[in-house]
């Protein structure tokens, strides 16, 4: 096996995910272990990232969700210190985690997304429900793990909604529901895995249905027909390329009631854990988790 050094294992971090990704880091660190890789955990929250260097680290497998870990600012950081490191470089990194900015890039590209319409103290709120329909979705375009995401489901409750999380991070997003089905397709170094049908027990697939639920039912392969498979994967590979994504990627979708596919978010550091969908995709296609991790890792690059 190739010879990776000593390996620093990023989780934990200063986001709203950091226990998601305590808990993803403990898994890629039993897997990395597992297969004779000298691997360590290391969380910036108790240890500055500059100590990497000085601790003989030779690699960073970056699982830290969120802001700062997912957003590019790690990223830079790590290729400032020429440290080699997992996932998407910066600017996909960036765009990547702002659901409104990834979208527009989306939408020039003719890939298609759902109707949204952005959010602030000056919006018509009556006049967006009444365009995008109801129910519909608001969320903040810079958190993750369906952080702060709301069903508006009655008429004259979206200001109200747009107030209680008005204070995460990136602009509000209000979204026109689509009520098909939710899917996701993972990408792998450019090559796209079987995709998973979610069928959560809660009314979405919320933080809790994704993390401390176990009645969230994952139908993998999906029921998408063999046209349906194709294009799924096919649009994971084409959203992920529009904004330079590399590595290990997500890509979250919605089905409308006529069997059309719409473009939800990419994730650029997918979860690792129990509950997590890049290993279910993965397994599917004859990859453990231990080898899922270490084909990550070889893909560790500065740039």
């Amino acid at each position: 096996m190739q010879d990776f050094g000593k390996v620093a294992v990023l989780a934990g971090g200063f986001s709203s995910e950091r226990e998601v990704s305590l808990n993803s880091g403990g898994a890629v660190l039993a897997a990395l272990q597992s297969k004779g890789i000298d691997a360590h955990l290391f969380d910036p929250q108790q240890t500055p990232l500059g100590e990497l260097k000085a601790q003989g680290f030779q690699t960073a497998f970056n699982m830290l969700h969120g802001t700062y870990g997912e957003d590019g600012v790690v990223q830079g950081a790590l290729e400032a210190m020429q440290m080699p490191y997992t996932g998407c470089g910066v600017l996909a990194s960036a765009i990547g985690m702002d659901k409104y900015r990834c979208k527009l890039l989306w939408q020039a590209l003719g890939l298609p997304v759902p109707e949204f319409a952005v959010l602030n103290d000056d919006s018509d709120f009556d006049a967006v429900e009444r365009r995008l329909g109801l129910p519909l979705f608001i969320k903040p375009a810079l958190e993750g793990s369906s952080v702060g995401v709301v069903k508006v489901k009655e008429a004259g409750r979206l200001k109200a909604a747009y107030q209680s999380i008005k204070h995460l991070h990136g602009e509000i997003l209000a979204e026109r529901f689509i009520g098909g089905g939710e899917y996701t397709c993972a990408v792998l170094n450019g090559q796209a895995l079987p995709s998973i049908r979610i069928i959560p027990a809660t009314e979405f697939y919320d933080y809790e249905a994704k993390y401390n639920r176990d009645d969230t039912v994952y139908q993998c392969p999906s029921d998408l027909d063999e046209a349906g498979e194709a294009q799924i994967r096919a649009l994971a590979i084409r959203s992920a390329d529009a904004i330079g994504a590399e590595g290990c990627i997500r890509v979250d979708f919605l089905k409308d009631a006529e069997g059309r596919l719409y473009l939800l978010e990419i994730n650029t550091l997918p979860g690792m854990t129990g509950h997590s969908l890049v290993p279910k995709a993965a397994a599917e296609s004859g990859l453990s988790f231990a080898d899922l991790c270490v084909e990550i890792l070889k893909r560790a690059h500065v740039g």
